[in-house]
């Protein structure tokens, strides 16, 4: 039995807290995890985990033996890496998880600068607007944007979100255009909800460097992000999406932006990973570029301005006409 092996199944089985989740990033059959399980409980001589058709607990022998196989694996990564640092490059699978409108506009179209950088690591890309579990997924880093509230997490701030409040035409001409907040009351908003818990999301607003939440009516609501801004264009109500999204629409004039002396709730960006005795060199060179990507982006780095930016530079480039998807900043904290 190759115990080394036999110790990073186990403490994945127990991170993802699944035989199924834990063979699909460590990309082995299931039933080799399960066979590797039984081999080191019947080495050991004492079962680590309770199993039942629903879920999976640890023994007290269990928890023991997780936590001492944790270390060691922490060790030998850390000595193997001290070697690997002056003699290869950083190679092997890396998984990063970020938001669609983030990697698709921003993260992608410099992808191949990464690829000729590293061209020996494998990165496996996945965009979503939903939060994502890091150890029960098997994902190595993911880009958030809000609050870090994990504390088991450490975060890298790479940049700041910065929302806009607008809406199209054809609505401000049935609805007028607010001039407060307490105009808000008679308008009507796209509303977001999570996709986890159902809840719509207020609008949340910075005046006087105090937060400002507003909830907000409508007719519509979505958790999605694309529709989103999509119903925004429509004529459904009010929006209040991130600026580096809209820019083209607002210069096009197919959205306008209203409540210019009220600016929305701005939001850290920033690239999140577990906490470790030591970061993989894989790991802590994409932070390191995309922490450089994002300081090369104004409207992402918190130096936004109306002159002509990275982003839509990007958007004239890969020619996003009128339909982008958009993420709601809340749905993204940690």
């Amino acid at each position: 039995m190759d115990r080394l092996q036999a110790m990073q199944v186990f403490t994945r089985v127990v991170d993802t807290n699944s035989f199924t989740r834990a063979a699909e990033t460590l990309d082995l059959p299931r039933a080799s995890v399960t066979t590797i399980i039984q081999n080191l409980e019947a080495f050991l001589g004492t079962r680590l985990l309770h199993r039942t058709t629903r879920r999976l607990s640890l023994t007290p022998d269990g928890a023991a033996y997780y936590e001492r196989a944790m270390r060691i694996l922490a060790d030998v990564e850390e000595t193997e890496a001290s070697f690997q640092r002056g003699n290869k490059k950083p190679n092997g699978k890396l998984r990063v998880d970020m938001p669609g409108s983030l990697g698709r506009l921003l993260v992608i179209p410099a992808l191949c600068e990464f690829h000729k950088l590293y061209p020996d690591i494998d990165l496996q890309l996945g965009l979503t607007d939903r939060p994502v579990d890091l150890l029960q997924e098997g994902v190595d880093c993911v880009v958030r944007v809000g609050a870090l509230q994990d504390s088991s997490l450490v975060a890298r701030r790479i940049g700041l979100f910065e929302g806009v409040s607008c809406a199209a035409p054809t609505y401000l001409e049935r609805a007028g255009i607010p001039q407060t907040l307490d105009d808000l009351e008679r308008h009507q908003a796209v509303n977001y909800f999570s996709s986890r818990t159902g809840r719509t999301f207020d609008w949340e607003f910075l005046v006087e460097g105090k937060e400002v939440p507003v909830k907000m009516k409508g007719i519509v609501s979505v958790n999605d992000a694309d529709a989103y801004v999509t119903c925004g264009l429509e004529g459904f109500g009010l929006i209040q999406p991130p600026l580096f999204m809209v820019l083209p629409h607002l210069r096009s004039g197919q959205l306008v932006e209203v409540l210019p002396d009220y600016k929305p709730l701005p939001m850290p960006i920033s690239v999140v990973y577990p906490t470790s005795k030591h970061l993989s060199s894989k790991v802590r060179v994409f932070v390191d570029w995309v922490a450089e990507l994002f300081d090369r982006c104004p409207l992402l780095s918190g130096r936004s301005s109306l002159d002509k930016t990275c982003t839509e530079r990007t958007f004239e480039q890969r020619e996003f006409a009128t339909t982008h998807e958009t993420p709601v900043i809340t749905e993204w904290v940690a």
